[in-house]
């Protein structure tokens, strides 16, 4: 599939046109096109041969055509001009926190600075805070910035680990010699963001599998090829490791390559005490090497007295003294979720009409939609006038009449102001059923002033939800400074929802907070933060965060009935 390059040529491409100082709406269209394609489960190149690449949100006639020549020659001429005319490095310069195209641009006129590196120097020697537009405080966000891209090198975000591995596996298990094949690693655990894929299998014909998985039509290299081990790399310059076992070690085996190493060593401890060796073979006597389990991961817990522990637990923090004594939770499952309360609509920077949106959801099973629209102040958003909330609110009414079984809320993402106010009035934010508050700015507050701007908003009677609570943007920008315990704590007092936001570069809030807050009894909601409709499947890493969170079904607001989430909304 070409869906990555197409969608990676393109945000190139609006990065290069920001530097340029193009009008804006040409980087906003290559960048909303490259959202898309990136979403997209069919493959771009059906869609090119069957002419329909018009029928993508945001795909006119100029950008088709650009789209076919990638698919068909795999670059594009004009992505290759606009690399000529300034450094092709400048622009991974945007991806640092606190400079942006206008900053590049100054950066690469005034110093000369084209590369990460040279701007790392740069800020090390004190040479940009007196630059017009920067500053000492600039200056130290960037350096933050590039570490930031230093300790994310080299892994990619969970949804497309996600992508890449299954589709992987559809293609395995079509071979009949292959017994077992699943995950394994940390995309096994839904860790945000993942290395290399492994997958595992099981098979009496090793060799003929190894045979198979290198011939996959997304292989772009082959790294190591081997009878127990095979690796690989994709068109995406993802690393695929693939291991083969015997039938009888496959439980054993899956079990140690899950991981994670902290989780397996502490195993490890216990199976000795047992008089017993744990290794990705099996489990076996320890004085007389005879074997006694492996072909299942059940049996291989249960043999060291312990009950099979999900993926997503296995970190240990905990999970197995809860395992033996018997306080794991029931996390909450992959189907346990009946619908979305965050999703945005044309009505302001989505691109499906409130009704398309509506349909789908209901046809993917869902039982409800919560229809989060931007508030007036957040212009890059095209955020919702006080003037156009009326009509927006009738169409929604229109639509609940149509769909019977189903239930939009009508609500807002309402921008927290500096001061902890909100962007609409109380009489405004009465009017919906759902209101999103959300900081969008001035993210640099120190951690008293952003934390009293949180709780003041939290307070307000009209707030249902604080979203993506810390605003953190992996691998890009560090959460804001806030003093979580109180925060938390407010979400139980004034019962406030605390969102998981799905969005794949989001996750937030992250695991390990979601197991402070799930402790001190906050209220949570999962809300894929959709501007589309392919992104309402993002659902599903907003559960995995949950799961890795010890989150049960009870916790999560979107696992009740219609009329359980109202009453407590109302609450």
């Amino acid at each position: 599939m070409k869906n990555q390059l197409v969608a990676e040529i393109f945000y190139q491409i609006a990065a290069l046109l920001e530097i340029l100082g193009e009008i804006p709406f040409k980087s906003r269209a290559y960048r909303k096109a490259a959202q898309v394609i990136e979403t997209l489960d069919e493959n771009i190149e059906n869609i090119a041969k069957e002419d329909k690449l018009r029928s993508l949100p945001g795909v006119g006639e100029g950008l088709a055509k650009k789209i076919k020549e990638i698919v068909e020659t795999g670059g594009l001429e004009y992505f290759e001009k606009l690399k000529k005319e300034i450094p092709g490095s400048l622009a991974t310069l945007i991806s640092i926190p606190g400079v942006g195209p206008k900053k590049a641009s100054v950066l690469y006129k005034t110093l000369g600075i084209s590369t990460v590196q040279q701007l790392k120097e740069a800020c090390e020697k004190g040479k940009l805070r007196d630059l017009d537009g920067f500053g000492e405080i600039t200056e130290r966000n960037i350096i933050r910035g590039i570490k930031m891209l230093e300790k994310a090198s080299g892994r990619v975000l969970l949804s497309l680990a996600y992508e890449d591995g299954n589709k992987y596996l559809e293609y395995l298990r079509k071979m009949g010699e292959i017994v077992d094949v699943n995950l394994a690693g940390s995309l096994r655990r839904m860790k945000e963001t993942i290395g290399d894929l492994d997958i595992l299998a099981s098979s009496n014909s090793p060799d003929e599998v190894m045979d198979y998985f290198v011939n996959y039509s997304d292989v772009k290299n082959v790294l190591l090829k081997g009878s127990t081990k095979t690796s690989v790399v994709l068109d995406d310059d993802i690393q695929v490791d693939l291991r083969v076992v015997k039938p009888e070690s496959y439980g054993a085996a899956l079990q140690y390559f899950t991981g994670s190493k902290e989780h397996n060593v502490k195993l490890r401890g216990i199976a000795i005490r047992k008089g017993l060796k744990l290794s990705e073979y099996g489990v076996f006597e320890k004085k007389t090497d005879k074997y006694v389990v492996g072909r299942s991961e059940e049996e291989v817990y249960n043999a060291l007295d312990l009950p099979l522990i999900e993926p997503e637990l296995r970190e240990n923090r905990g999970e197995i003294e809860a395992g033996r004594n018997k306080r794991l939770p029931r996390l909450i499952g992959y189907d346990d979720v009946k619908g979305d309360f965050h999703v945005h609509s044309m009505w302001s920077d989505g691109s499906d009409s409130i009704e398309d949106i509506a349909f789908f959801a209901k046809k993917q099973g869902f039982s409800f939609l919560g229809i989060a629209d931007h508030s007036q102040s957040l212009k890059v958003a095209f955020g919702l006038s006080e003037e156009k909330i009326d009509e927006k609110l009738k169409e929604i009414e229109k639509i609940n009449e149509k769909l019977s079984g189903f239930r939009v809320f009508s609500g807002t993402e309402c921008d927290i102001r500096a001061d902890g106010s909100l962007d609409y009035n109380d009489k405004i934010l009465k009017q919906f059923d759902i209101v999103c508050a959300a900081v969008h700015s001035r993210f640099n507050m120190n951690k008293e002033e952003m934390t009293k701007r949180v709780l003041r908003a939290m307070e307000n009677e009209h707030v249902n939800i604080l979203a993506h609570p810390t605003c953190r943007l992996i691998g890009i920008r560090e959460p804001v400074q806030l003093d979580m315990e109180m925060v938390i704590d407010a979400s139980r007092d004034t019962g406030t929802f605390l969102e998981i936001n799905a969005f794949p570069d989001r996750l937030d809030l992250n695991d390990i907070l979601l197991r402070v807050a799930k402790e001190r009894n906050a209220n949570f909601v999962i809300g894929t933060d959709a501007h589309s409709i392919d992104h309402l499947r993002y659902i599903r890493f907003g559960i995995a965060t949950a799961r890795r969170g010890w989150l049960e079904k009870k916790d999560v607001l979107n696992t009740y009935s219609i009329k359980e989430i109202e009453k407590r909304l109302h609450n």
